[in-house]
């Protein structure tokens, strides 16, 4: 199958999954733009608790006695949270609770709800950090302070038990919550196309997605394969620290913009795909670059099967090397489940695809095949 050369694109070639719920469509066009193909996942869905009886009951808590800080952690949260309030008649009431406390903001997408309510933080942490917000309250004297917290998604464990610790009494306001996905299916068919390589990157917009695609991979048996996969070939790229966490704690390096946004995160991508993504291949007519599943080179670009572009790139790591068989099925089967007559089956749907450069692809009788050395 060809395209023209004239929409070589940086990600022509590359397969991105994409586990994000929310602003889905806003990042698989951002990808599709630079030329990805996008294989779409969510890993959870927000449920919104706007008529739900905790946030009712919490708002009402806040509005027994006066508040000392407010936590304020997403901008989508905040928001709810107010419309919430509004739809209750308990706007006005909230937000004067607020103002005479010290309202804290978690990175600049809270920051911004928080401003368009009519309100202005007294702090915010550069890195979008929870770490970095506690830090900052455990510098002031918290007995006796009430303090609200607004939760995103799951409680704030760590950060509630840290400023009850130090005296403080906590409201904890929850504004929706992660359930699962709607498609469980989809989640899993991500899991095991990245475990066999199928995909060239994982990009994530939340921790609890993260942690989501892990507990999938355990409950399907793979979780060590996917860490495998996400150490050796198919990067993880999450839009910031607190995302990227449970990653880290399961010892996988993860590639994360400087600045938290969409636009950021998929520069990353194409950044970290551009310098690990890409092959060169020594050729006869020209110079030929392995791209994701792309060949690119003089003429027109040939796009192959995962499995096609597996078996290239294993024999272009030393052009020249024969690559036995069983090497062969080990490194472009890594599940499994393939013999030596699928070795032979997919060369010979490999040098078809290659057309005029099926040259590259050397037969060494009784031994192997290779990549043709210039």
């Amino acid at each position: 199958m060809r395209t023209s050369a004239l929409h070589i694109r940086p990600l022509t070639g590359f397969t991105v999954a994409v586990t994000a719920a929310r602003r889905r469509e806003e990042m698989v066009a951002l990808l599709e733009r630079r030329g990805a193909e996008v294989f779409q996942a969510p890993a959870l869905r927000m449920v919104p608790l706007s008529d739900d009886t905790a946030l009712r009951r919490a708002t009402e808590r806040c509005l027994t006695a006066p508040l000392d800080f407010v936590i304020a952690t997403t901008g989508v949260g905040w928001r709810g949270w107010m419309s919430a309030a509004e739809g209750w008649g308990a706007a006005e009431a909230l937000l004067a609770a607020f103002r005479p406390a010290a309202v804290i903001s978690r990175g600049p997408k809270a920051t911004g709800a928080v401003r368009a309510s009519g309100l202005a933080e007294a702090f915010s942490p550069a890195t979008e950090a929870t770490d970095e917000l506690l830090s900052w309250l455990l510098t002031r004297d918290l007995r006796g302070r009430r303090v609200a917290v607004q939760e995103h998604g799951a409680p704030l464990e760590r950060l509630v038990a840290a400023l009850r610790e130090r005296g403080a009494e906590v409201v904890e306001v929850p504004v929706y919550r992660w359930g699962p996905p709607e498609d469980p299916q989809a989640l899993h068919r991500l899991v095991r196309a990245a475990v066999r390589r199928e995909v060239h990157a994982l990009a994530f917009t939340s921790a609890p997605a993260a942690v989501a695609v892990l507990e999938a991979a355990a409950a399907l048996g793979c979780r060590e394969r996917l860490l495998e996969a996400a150490a050796a070939e198919v990067p993880v790229c999450c839009v910031g620290p607190l995302c990227a966490q449970p990653w880290r704690e399961a010892g996988v390096a993860v590639h994360c913009p400087e600045r938290g946004r969409l636009g950021a995160l998929v520069r990353t991508v194409e950044q970290v795909l551009s310098r690990h993504g890409r092959r060169e291949l020594p050729s006869g007519v020209g110079d030929l670059v392995l791209q994701g599943n792309a060949l690119l080179g003089p003429g027109d670009p040939v796009l192959l099967s995962p499995l096609q572009a597996a078996v290239l790139r294993a024999l272009t790591e030393r052009p020249g090397r024969v690559l036995s068989r069983a090497e062969l099925l080990r490194r472009a089967w890594p599940e499994g489940g393939a013999d030596g007559h699928a070795v032979e089956v997919s060369i010979a749907r490999l040098r078809k695809a290659l057309g005029p450069r099926a040259g590259l692809i050397r037969t060494v009788p009784k031994r192997g095949y290779c990549l043709a050395a210039r």
